[in-house]
């Protein structure tokens, strides 16, 4: 099985894809649309989420393994520590390495319910993202991802706090880490910058949402942990009421936003797609990123 930071050597910028688990079979229709139409613009990896407190474990297990056995994409599976115990953990891990998943995202994960609530860890769990990289780690030939935050986690105090535990996750044993969403792209820059700084040289990738509706731009204000800046919403919000000329300006705005990380040496970009195709595939076409054979 082919690694996450193997498929990222080489020339040129790439793309990755995230897709969530379906709920039921007329979620797992729309997935799997999805991946088909996207599986011949050859992406770097993709991978499928994990719910919450392992609310969506099973059809993340049955869906990534499907993935490497019936696609010829490059698979990562999600994996949190949320209301798991360590020999959980164990049998998640075991069963991913039998499918032949060999690319892991290794998070904490947020508390259900509130992502801001108080986080209280298995009795007989782990506590922090670290030692779930180590667990993988010791548990087979793995390539290990984890998260960081381009505006600080949440529970960081301040940003330099929160540059020592991301630098302390990849140093545990992580290949790369994926940023959560932002807005403008010198903020993103400036987070590769700090973990730079520190003398890791661990890639640190970006997360990108196409903003095709007001719903998505909302929804990247939230995830992103940090407020809009004005030049944005001014772009957009007057487009509110005419869908239409809303993901247009949209798409200009996340392409935009891609060509700039480009032009700075960003080697990947990872596209959440909402489990839709459409959006990622015109901007990577404007990108020049869709091989000659897609």
């Amino acid at each position: 099985m082919t690694s996450v930071i193997e498929r990222l050597r080489g020339d040129g910028p790439k793309f990755s894809i995230e897709f969530f688990p379906p709920r039921d079979t007329a979620d797992e229709a729309v997935l799997w649309k999805a991946i088909r139409e996207l599986e011949p613009y050859d992406p770097a990896y993709m991978s499928i989420t994990y719910g919450a407190g392992g609310s969506s474990r099973d059809g993340t297990v049955r869906s990534i393994a499907r993935v490497a056995t019936e696609t010829t994409l490059v698979p990562m599976a999600h994996l949190t520590a949320v209301n798991h115990s360590v020999a959980e953990l164990r049998n998640v891990i075991g069963w991913y390495a039998s499918v032949g998943v060999r690319n892991i995202l290794a998070l904490r994960g947020d508390p259900p319910g509130d992502v801001y609530g108080e986080w209280i860890p298995h009795p007989e769990g782990l506590t922090y993202a670290e030692e779930l990289v180590q667990l993988v780690r010791e548990l087979g030939d793995f390539c290990v991802g984890v998260s960081a935050y381009t505006y600080g986690h949440p529970r960081s105090s301040d940003l330099e706090t929160d540059t020592k535990y991301l630098v302390r996750k990849l140093r545990a044993g992580a290949d790369f880490a994926i940023a959560q969403l932002f807005h403008d792209p010198e903020d993103f820059l400036r987070l590769r910058d700090r973990v730079a700084a520190t003398g890791c040289d661990v890639p640190v990738l970006p997360g990108v949402m196409p903003l095709t509706t007001m719903r998505t731009l909302q929804t990247t204000i939230k995830l992103s942990g940090a407020p809009a800046p004005r030049k944005l919403l001014d772009r957009l919000e007057p487009l509110a009421d005419d869908p239409k000329a809303f993901r247009a300006a949209g798409i200009d705005v996340t392409t935009e936003l891609c060509e700039k990380l480009i032009a700075e040496g960003v080697p990947n970009l990872h596209f959440y797609t909402f489990n839709r195709s459409k959006a990622t595939r015109e901007v990577i076409a404007r990108l020049g990123l869709v091989p000659a054979r897609a």
